[in-house]
């Protein structure tokens, strides 16, 4: 079963200030949410980074994400700090 789309929405809104998502990322969030894997392939600026970023504020626990770009790392760290979410990199620039 899905997920109450305006459930996500709302969250969207309330914690991005975004009010609609961008081809395929209600899907992919959505089977995360589920407890199913997902791979999302969407090209540079297709809002890959919030496939995991809004299931990793709503979901209990810590999420983990591996990338091997630190200036991708840093900017996300950023912004995400900029909307007030606790989040922290890890990396060899430490």
């Amino acid at each position: 079963s899905e997920l109450v789309g305006s459930s996500l929405a709302e969250q969207l809104e309330k914690l991005f200030g975004l009010t609609a998502f961008k081809p395929g990322q209600e899907q992919a969030i959505n089977a995360l949410m589920l407890g199913r894997s997902a791979c999302a392939v969407f090209p540079t600026g297709g809002g890959k980074s919030l496939c995991y970023q809004l299931p990793g504020l709503l979901l209990p626990g810590l999420t983990l994400v591996v990338s091997p770009l630190l200036a991708l790392m840093k900017d996300q760290v950023d912004a995400m700090r900029r909307l007030g979410h606790p989040v922290d990199a890890l990396s060899s620039a430490l």
